[in-house]
């Protein structure tokens, strides 16, 4: 049977050091995160003093039981800067990049705010690095997915599943979700980096991590991407869950796609666990399907089947739809966001249909779309062709984090949450999901908490030894559990006591 669906969004941001000779990315990224995390220790908030505790990652668990022969499992970068926040995220240096993973939500809208709050803390974080710099430097940042010298970088989902799930299901049904949905996931992109081809063959694609996928299936992240990734490691109770690893989508700046991404595919994954989808769509050539649909901008160009059919990306999203609206109105929506779930199935539905209309209507909700008109807009006014670096700054632009130069700032996008909601989610942590602990624990006692991670905190209350609180299931820990608890304990100690956590 479906469970409830914990989810997460992890974003690599790219960075530059204008104004400098050299940019070093690992340097700007820590001295990014470090500004951010002087500006709060100058606000007597001492959340800054909280590391990340590496004892339990191990991100060379592979989902199918086995290490294919050749294959590496990622680094485990321990002496990067890497802190926890009071929302209960966590914000750190991941190779050479800045990254900040959402505190774990309990439906789609959820992700819309903190991912638009980890934009927030990352402006923040820029003028606070601003502040810190010689005259005429700063630290600029950028939530895209590739640097145009053939280096990308990721926006990956996590959503925790029923263990007992086959993977070989997971991998049957998602892989063509994956590939079909980038009609409205795709951020949009001038050009190609994809070996052998130019602006010439692609001048501009739905999606910016298309070119770079190269297996269905595997463990790697960085190399040889794959379509599905079999990292296991659940951050919860392995006995119970699985964390689909989710690595082939874009950032986008749009909230209704980012709504869109993280909603389809959580009725999508709810439906696998209760073999819900009798038809899979089996492709013959998944990576090859990824590009194909990434480059057509008509949505109506035929993938092929294993079995000698085809179909288009825009028909696998209407009948994935259909079987998700009979899936809500015969099993109920507890698994897949409650309450929102309807509004996923509402802007779903309205964006297929605008799809198959006019997608150019869609230029106030998809960023393929706002991009596009910009980018065509321009090359048209100016008379350039596809493959002018002036067309791939106004790419590059858009997605700007600085509010003065962001294009994107400009459009007057569709949203989904307050500017008062992003703000509260910069400092407090959703209320039904374990961040709550996490994050009302930093907010009370950061001084007497010496490392967190996702399932547990490890508190150090003066006596010896230091005390593991561990949380392994997502949705405990939350105000409905605890905010009771917290107000009837003055001081760590207490609190542990009242858990029964002993030295």
């Amino acid at each position: 049977m479906a469970i409830p669906k914990t989810l997460g969004i992890e974003t690599e941001y790219g960075i530059f050091l204008r104004g400098a000779g050299e940019s070093n990315p690992i340097a700007a990224s820590s001295m990014l995160i470090n500004a951010y995390l002087h500006d709060l220790a100058t606000a007597n908030d001492h959340q800054a003093k909280v590391g990340w505790d590496f004892e339990d990652e191990s991100p060379g668990n592979d989902a199918r039981g086995f290490a294919p022969l050749g294959s590496r499992p990622p680094d485990i970068e321990t002496h990067l800067v890497n802190a926890v926040l009071t929302n209960g995220a966590r914000y750190y240096v991941d190779h050479a990049h800045p990254e900040l993973s959402t505190p774990e939500c309990a439906d789609p809208l959820s992700i819309v705010q903190y991912d638009r709050a980890a934009e927030l803390i990352v402006e923040r974080s820029m003028r606070a690095a601003r502040r810190m710099l010689p005259p005429g430097q700063e630290l600029v940042v950028y939530k895209n997915n590739s640097d145009g010298k053939g280096n990308s970088y990721g926006c990956h989902e996590n959503y925790l599943m029923e263990r007992q799930t086959p993977f070989g299901r997971i991998v049957a049904h998602a892989t063509s979700h994956f590939v079909s949905r980038q009609i409205f996931t795709g951020s949009g992109k001038t050009g190609t980096e994809a070996k052998g081809l130019t602006a010439r063959d692609v001048p501009y694609q739905l999606t910016q991590r298309a070119d770079f996928f190269e297996e269905e299936v595997g463990l790697e992240t960085t190399l040889k991407r794959p379509i599905i990734n079999t990292r296991d490691e659940p951050h919860a109770d392995a006995t119970k869950y699985r964390r689909l690893h989710v690595i082939v989508g874009d950032a986008n700046m749009s909230e209704v796609a980012t709504f869109l991404k993280v909603g389809t595919t959580t009725f999508i994954l709810s439906m696998i666990e209760d073999d819900f989808l009798p038809r899979g769509f089996a492709l013959e050539s998944p990576v090859q399907a990824m590009r194909q649909v990434s480059y057509d901008l008509t949505l109506r160009k035929p993938l092929r089947l294993l079995d000698g059919s085809t179909v288009t990306a825009l028909d696998m999203q209407w009948e994935l739809y259909e079987r998700a609206s009979k899936y809500a109105s015969e099993r109920g929506t507890s698994a897949v966001g409650g309450p929102v779930a309807g509004q996923v199935l509402e802007r779903w539905e309205a964006v297929l249909t605008q799809l198959e209309d006019d997608p150019m209507e869609l230029a106030d909700q998809l960023d393929w779309v706002a991009k596009y008109r910009l980018v065509e807009g321009y090359r048209e006014r100016n008379g350039l062709d596809w493959g002018d670096p002036r067309l791939t700054a106004i790419d590059l632009q858009y997605h700007d984090l600085r509010p003065e130069k962001s294009i994107f700032r400009k459009l007057g996008m569709q949203t989904m949450v307050t500017q008062a909601e992003i703000e509260f989610a910069t400092v407090n942590p959703p209320r039904d999901t374990r961040a709550y602990f996490r994050g009302e624990c930093l907010r009370r006692w950061s001084d007497q908490i010496v490392a967190a991670n996702w399932d547990s905190l490890v508190f150090d209350i003066g006596t010896e030894p230091l005390r593991r609180v561990p949380m392994m299931e997502p949705l405990r820990g939350t105000a409905d559990h605890v905010a009771t608890l917290f107000e009837e304990c003055a001081t760590p100690k207490e609190l542990l006591d009242r858990l029964a956590i002993g030295g």
